[in-house]
């Protein structure tokens, strides 16, 4: 029998909001584990796959976060914030160059201090 056999659209919403309270008590592999099965449902759903990508950078799994991020921006390619997690995902990856781009659009995009000061328009 299929995973989501006999799962609901409410369910799926169910699932989504308890990967958001398992991300925010630490557990992200119990968070990908409840939205893998909301994205096998919805692949569409660029929330559940923002919010898988989150996870999967939260448990070290950076390849995941880095393809699912990008996942998310080819579909909202003025996302700030995937933008600035991708970012985030190539800084840990060792990746500076990239990250560098992604902390300039992010801030581009949105110009909250945050992102701004990631940016370092300043460094060149």
């Amino acid at each position: 029998m299929p995973e989501n056999a006999g799962r609901t659209p409410e369910t799926h919403v169910i699932d989504f909001r308890a990967a958001e309270q398992l991300l925010d008590a630490r557990d992200p592999r119990g968070a990908v584990k409840l939205l893998d099965r909301v994205i096998a449902a919805h692949p569409e759903n660029t929330a559940a796959r923002l919010l898988r990508a989150r996870a999967f950078f939260a448990a070290a799994q950076l390849r995941p976060a880095e393809l699912e991020f990008e996942l998310v921006l080819e579909r909202e390619p003025d996302n700030a914030f995937a933008h600035f997690a991708l970012a985030r995902t190539f800084e840990r990856a060792g990746r500076p160059e990239q990250a560098k781009r992604h902390f300039r659009l992010a801030a581009a995009l949105d110009p909250q201090p945050d992102y701004v000061a990631a940016a370092r328009f300043d460094s060149d």
